[in-house]
């Protein structure tokens, strides 16, 4: 059967070319799948990369965040120990003047952007009040806080508290 081994190597011959394509197939799908494999490679790197410097970067402005806190603390620390000082002068100022003898409240000044006591200008930064006894423009270093009845200059306050007691 020579027919039939002919058709055997014919059938066998087909199979093998068929074979041959399907590894053709299957190296060329390798290759690609290889080609994706180091794209993702890269593209894993290039995020890595990205995630480190951003890492780092959150880092540095951690510590710079740190630093300008520390500052600010200091800063803080610093002021309130400056109103301390600026406190214990007041009340050294006032002790002061407790002694000297009360003068009759001057008639308040006719150019009101002045303090009726100490002469200073009115801005922004220097609120005036009106003293509920004499009704002069004083500055806040000037006056006294008497609570519900409101603020008076300290020549009224100090008269008020002798004739207290």
């Amino acid at each position: 059967s020579p027919q039939r081994l002919a058709s055997l190597a014919a059938a066998a011959q087909q199979e093998a070319q068929q074979s041959r394509q399907q590894l053709q197939a299957q190296r060329q799908e390798v290759e690609r799948l290889q080609e994706q494999l180091g794209r993702a490679r890269q593209d894993g790197e290039r995020w890595a990369s990205a995630l480190q410097r951003a890492q780092r970067e959150a880092m540095e402005r951690e510590a710079t965040r740190g630093e300008e806190q520390a500052r600010q603390q200091e800063l803080i620390r610093d002021m309130k120990g400056r109103l301390l000082e600026l406190l214990r002068e007041k009340d050294a100022l006032w002790q002061k003047t407790e002694g000297i003898d009360p003068q009759m409240p001057s008639v308040a000044p006719q150019d009101m952007g002045l303090c009726a006591r100490c002469r200073k200008d009115f801005r922004l930064l220097s609120r005036r009040y009106s003293c509920r006894l004499c009704q002069g423009k004083v500055c806040h270093v000037c006056s006294v806080d008497v609570g519900k009845q409101g603020r008076c200059c300290l020549l009224c306050y100090q008269q008020r508290q002798q004739q207290a007691t």
